[in-house]
């Protein structure tokens, strides 16, 4: 059954400025690659490589938007607005003890996990010049999570997307001009792309604080130090969540190994294949990460049938969505792969893998919805054993088999990565027909 209309306003309400600024997002990592490309084939698989080792990284601390929103919007249900920010201090300190600590490791670390991960000592090289620079920002990335989950929690998204998409632009500009030269900045090519990110983390950073001191003081901003109470609390929801985006990060940087044991060309392809469907879903994470507010607030009421509801009306509308926004890489895949492959042999080796992407959009965007949505009910660590289940016990190992193994190459570790979304789609949407998720307290 479709949602009603006055369902589907409140869905879109809160969802359109999240969209938005995820959006910014993706259309600045088209503008990376694009940049990336110019470089040549070897710096593309660089900046691909050593990107994924930065989210694998930061992703120990990606979790921490997820605590902080869950307990936010559910506090929001209950009533009492001197509280909801507690939640965001206590993420915020969370990102300070778990980031510094991450930034020290993977920053020793860059040089052999690189050379690790790529057999091409060129594209290993670069990688980790890339990737050290990008290990500096984890800890920003953690803060700005927590912000996130703050501002998404209390139906303010306009914040995050304001700040988001004010990061993303000054992002482009510093990559261009870091990387080229312009602008009167040095020609660091590869490290220029990364040192551009990192800043404008930072720059992100400090436009929550300011927004925060100026508007969420009310609502206990920085009022003092969180109980331990609390910090157990948002570490106990933020934990698998941020385990489950640690293995994750871990299967994509995973992938791209078993992609360059095939091939450099492959390689590159891929992370144009990848960042086209990072375009593709980040509308759906949009609407997860809304509705995720709606459920957390409906169960904070005790209103566990409103909960599953907005789950149920938000998977409709993202199939739709989805599907819609999917339709014109299906149909014209070489014109969309030709703004950053420049070579005939490359477009047609990512032709049929970015068409059945397409494709399947649609359904991959009820498991992107109904993860956020259960993330929001505080079931974090339902989604963490369904995503590594399907990514580590089916996908990973097929993939080495279909793969470098029976000679299917990409096309074949693209079919089997499509399976593996599949049965996460199913998982999910199984998980929220059951309701155990109601009963969770927070």
């Amino acid at each position: 059954m479709r949602p009603t209309k006055q369902r589907t306003s409140q869905i879109m309400a809160i969802s359109l400025p999240i969209m938005g600024g995820m959006v910014s997002q993706s259309i600045l990592n088209l503008v990376d690659a694009y940049l990336a490309g110019q470089l040549g084939s070897v710096p593309l698989a660089a900046v691909g490589l050593g990107g994924y080792a930065a989210f694998l990284a930061a992703s120990l601390v990606m979790g921490l938007g997820t605590g902080v929103q869950a307990i936010v919007s559910r506090r929001k249900g209950e009533g009492g607005s001197n509280s909801y920010a507690a939640p965001l201090n206590a993420g915020l300190l969370l990102s300070v003890m778990v980031g510094l600590p991450l930034v020290a490791l993977f920053f020793t670390l860059a040089t052999p996990l690189l050379t690790l991960l790529s057999s091409d000592t060129e594209v290993a090289a670069l990688g980790s010049e890339y990737f050290s620079i990008r290990t500096l920002g984890i800890l920003a990335i953690g803060l700005n999570f927590s912000f996130r989950g703050y501002w998404n929690g209390i139906h303010r998204p306009i914040v995050y997307m304001r700040t988001l998409v004010i990061m993303h632009i000054t992002n482009a500009l510093l990559s261009y001009g870091l990387i080229f030269g312009h602008f009167g900045l040095p020609e660091l090519g590869v490290a220029g792309a990364a040192l551009g990110t990192t800043l404008s983390l930072y720059l992100a950073s400090l436009l929550y604080a300011i927004q925060s001191f100026r508007s969420a003081r009310v609502h206990g901003f920085m009022s003092g130090m969180p109980s331990k109470e609390l910090l157990r609390n948002v570490f106990k929801q933020s934990f698998p969540a941020s385990i489950q985006q640690f293995f994750f990060a871990a299967g994509l940087t995973a992938l791209f190994w078993i992609i360059g044991s095939i091939g450099t060309a492959e390689l590159s392809v891929a992370h144009v294949l990848i960042t086209f469907i990072l375009f593709l879903i980040l509308p759906s994470m949009g609407l997860g990460l809304g509705t995720a507010s709606l459920v957390g607030q409906a169960l904070g009421r005790n209103d566990k049938a409103d909960a599953y509801q907005w789950g149920k009306d938000v998977a409709v509308i993202a199939v739709f969505l989805l599907s819609a926004i999917s339709l014109p890489l299906l149909l014209f895949p070489d014109l969309a792969l030709g703004l950053f492959l420049h070579k005939p042999h490359l477009i047609e080796l990512g032709r049929l893998p970015l068409q059945l992407s397409a494709f399947f959009m649609g359904l991959d965007a009820v498991g992107i919805v109904l993860m956020h949505t259960l993330l929001g009910a505080g079931a974090a660590k339902t989604v963490m054993k369904i995503s590594i289940t399907t990514q580590w016990l089916f996908f990973l190992p097929s993939a080495i088999i279909i793969g470098p193994v029976l000679g299917y190459g990409l096309l074949g570790i693209w079919c089997m990565q499509l399976l593996q979304r599949l049965l996460v789609a199913l998982g999910y949407s199984y998980k929220w027909s059951q309701k155990d998720w109601a009963n969770i307290r927070l």
